[in-house]
């Protein structure tokens, strides 16, 4: 683990011990893994420490997750639904906790309580170029599957865990089987070493795999089932160069009734394609398509979110936005755009 300054396990846990209010904090938009650390962490909080803790969400949990809440009640607060409760909770915090976040940018509208808060900050994350000045201490390593297998590893260099999986409570040993099973694409990606051994510890903990991939993967509403099955047939497009894309435009998640949440996954679909390099999937939001970029090994998802979407990422998965613009003003215009720099970045690979 890098970062500017890097604690124990036992260190962290002490420093929490010492705390009064504890925050943590994960990015807008939250997955697998942020939900996944965010909800872990704060069972070993409450469970082992002993001590109380909030987890601060900027913006609605995606229903395949909310199992993940169980028995938390009032300890997880959406600025959606609880903007008022959500602040105040930050603002009164000695201790806050940025979790799978490169920094605050990531947290939509808790951004600037966060970065105001004079409380000490404690960064976990596996992003590419965290902003380690915002944070007194780092636990930051690309090295490893997901923030919830670094977070695994903390927990497990504590006096409490010291390395037995077993001594975690159930349901945080749970949260993060979840995070880092998403994050990987049910283990189709971004998988090292540590990563098996971590899923090893937990299912001999006593995790429950299966009803995980059930909640997780297999309780999809019709709907989302039928917008795929539209996408790949009426809007997947494939360049010559090996780049697959689909463009959701605003009208369309509405005629489907579709939340944003419900589109995760969606852009791994097209690598299933032999002859596809690298996968783009764009969703209009509010003044910008939001954009989710995947690739095969020897191509970088993060050089082209990069250098074209105004994002970025990890090798094989990255992220950004393409903003509307005189040149981009519809989903025709973006499909044309993908088209253009994709062509640019995949010649000669």
């Amino acid at each position: 683990m890098e970062g500017k300054d890097v604690i124990s396990g036992s260190a962290f846990a002490d420093i929490i011990s010492g705390s009064r209010r504890t925050v943590l904090a994960v990015h807008t938009h939250p997955d697998g893994d942020a939900i996944g650390c965010g909800t872990g962490l704060l069972h070993f909080i409450r469970e082992v420490l002993g001590k109380r803790a909030v987890l601060a969400v900027p913006d609605a949990i995606p229903d395949n997750l909310l199992f993940l809440l169980e028995g938390l009640g009032d300890s997880v607060l959406v600025h959606d639904s609880r903007p008022e409760e959500t602040e105040k909770a930050i603002a009164e915090a000695d201790l806050i906790i940025g979790m799978d976040i490169s920094g605050f940018d990531r947290t939509g509208p808790l951004k600037s309580f966060l970065h105001s808060s004079k409380a000490r900050k404690i960064l976990i994350d596996h992003h590419l170029n965290p902003d380690t000045d915002a944070f007194d201490v780092a636990f930051s390593d690309t090295e490893v599957s997901s923030s919830c297998e670094l977070l695994y590893r903390i927990l497990s260099d504590t006096v409490q865990i010291h390395g037995d999986a077993s001594l975690l409570p159930l349901p945080a040993a749970t949260a993060l089987m979840t995070g880092m099973t998403t994050d990987t694409n049910n283990f189709a990606n971004s998988v090292f070493p540590g990563t098996l051994r971590m899923a090893s510890d937990l299912l001999s903990s006593g995790v429950d795999r299966e009803m995980i991939i059930d909640n997780v993967y297999h309780a999809y509403r019709e709907n989302r089932i039928r917008l795929l099955g539209f996408l790949l047939y009426d809007r997947l497009g494939i360049t010559p160069s090996g780049a697959a894309y689909m463009v959701l435009t605003r009208k369309e998640m509405e005629d489907f009734g579709i939340s944003e949440a419900e589109t995760e996954g969606f852009v791994n679909i097209p690598l299933s394609i032999g002859k596809v390099k690298i996968s783009i999937f764009l969703r209009e939001e509010d003044g910008f398509f939001r954009v989710s970029v995947r690739s095969k090994k020897g191509i970088s998802a993060n050089a082209l979110a990069m250098k074209y979407f105004n994002g970025g990422g990890h090798e094989l998965a990255a992220g950004g936005k393409l903003f509307l613009s005189e040149e981009i003003r519809s989903g025709k215009n973006a499909e044309d755009y993908v088209v253009r720099v994709t062509g640019e970045y995949l010649e000669g690979r």
